[in-house]
């Protein structure tokens, strides 16, 4: 690989690293409560003493964040299920995670925990530094735990020498065989249930490619990947932000992430089903390595695109929404009168957490559309139409 250096500023901490970030971030006056909600039935010093007691990164991750992320589970999913992990059998971490975003931490989280269930080293994860640069212990947990920062917020010229910089860290990180990589198909979350793929992104892994665009992008072995939540984790927040976007740029509080964090592990999630899709093959590939310039990316775009939507799992409450939204009875078969009720009065009382003063009848529109639009990408993936709606 390249010098170690040229990385420092954005890769995960090594082992020397994190057990000393960890040491400091066990003396942290909200360890105690924090201990007290995800290891419930240790004694409160528990985390401290872990975080004091790790000796690597892979002790981290199982004596702490494996048991955290499966607490979490127990506590707000309903059930959970997963397949196509046949597909990373024997993959020696040549590959390239890509999914859809729907949770700042659980979909990453959550794909580790199935990753370490099954005997599969963990990956490295890809996060925005919007969330490293929250606090020294947020960075000190984040870059123990793997974390590769994507710096966001900067001038075009810095974003595209950052980018140049972590578009090698990938591709070297992955072909080297050190770690496989999980990274979001676009960056922040989709708010509004459609999940598509950045061209962006696929412009950045490429950007370290030293051979043609048919091998650059088959080196990196890219794997969808779906994550799907009965209920959809932070909804009204995301409804809240749609509809104030519409009028005005939307602009974040200081400390929004972190309670979106915070709401995000203790939500309910009902049921969740994580998929691992089919590799991108080598010919798809070549048939989009013989496409014009953007057009390339385009290829490769809707190919991750199908995956991600094929794999998504629809739930009650997608098929309710979207007979709802469009005033049918559709999917009527696949849900009782006491499910539409239940979605009802979940839906009155997530819109009751935002502020008054936004328009009720336009929040719920696009609260219900959040849930009703994956059934719609569904549908136009079974016609063979255009993904993106808007």
């Amino acid at each position: 690989m390249a010098e170690t250096s040229e990385f420092d500023s954005i890769c995960p901490y090594n082992d020397a690293e994190a057990v000393e970030a960890l040491n400091k971030v066990a003396n942290h006056p909200g360890v105690l409560a924090i201990s007290g909600y995800l290891f419930p039935d240790e004694p409160v010093t528990y985390l401290r003493n872990a975080l004091k007691s790790v000796h690597s990164i892979d002790e981290f991750q199982e004596i702490v964040m494996n048991r955290a992320v499966t607490t979490c589970m127990d506590q707000t999913v309903h059930n959970f299920s997963y397949d196509g992990i046949s597909y990373l059998k024997g993959q020696k971490g040549k590959y390239l995670l890509m999914s859809n975003h729907r949770d700042i931490i659980l979909d990453p989280a959550i794909t580790q925990v199935v990753l370490f269930r099954n005997g599969i080293p963990m990956t490295e994860i890809c996060v925005g530094d919007n969330l490293i640069k929250q606090s020294k212990t947020v960075e000190h947990l984040l870059r123990s735990n793997r974390m590769i920062k994507v710096i966001r917020g900067i001038s075009a010229r810095e974003l595209y020498l950052s980018s140049q910089i972590l578009s090698r860290y990938i591709r070297e990180t992955i072909t080297s065989g050190k770690s496989a990589i999980w990274l979001a198909q676009r960056q922040g979350r989709t708010k509004d249930g459609i999940d598509t793929t950045e061209q962006g992104l696929l412009k950045m892994l490429d950007m370290s490619g030293t051979k043609t665009f048919q091998e650059n992008f088959q080196e990196l072995n890219i794997v969808p990947l779906s994550i799907s939540y009965e209920f959809e984790p932070c909804d009204v927040r995301k409804a809240r932000e749609i509809l104030i976007s519409r009028t005005s740029k939307y602009v974040k509080s200081k400390t929004e992430d972190l309670h979106s964090i915070a709401i995000g592990i203790r939500q309910k999630k009902g049921d969740v089903h994580l998929n691992i899709g089919l590799p991108l093959t080598a010919e798809e590939i070549e048939m989009a390595s013989k496409c014009d310039k953007n057009d390339r990316y385009q290829a490769i775009r809707h190919a991750v695109d199908k995956r991600v939507i094929a794999g998504y799992h629809l739930w009650r409450t997608n098929y309710i929404a979207y007979d709802l939204v469009n005033n049918t009875t559709k999917y009527s078969d696949l849900y009782t009168k006491e499910d539409v009720e239940m979605f009802a009065h979940y839906t009155e009382h997530q819109l009751d957490k935002v502020e008054r003063k936004l328009d009720r009848d336009e929040l719920r529109k696009i609260f219900r559309g959040i849930y009703a639009n994956p059934v719609v990408s569904k549908e136009r993936l079974a016609a063979g139409e255009p993904l993106r709606i808007d």
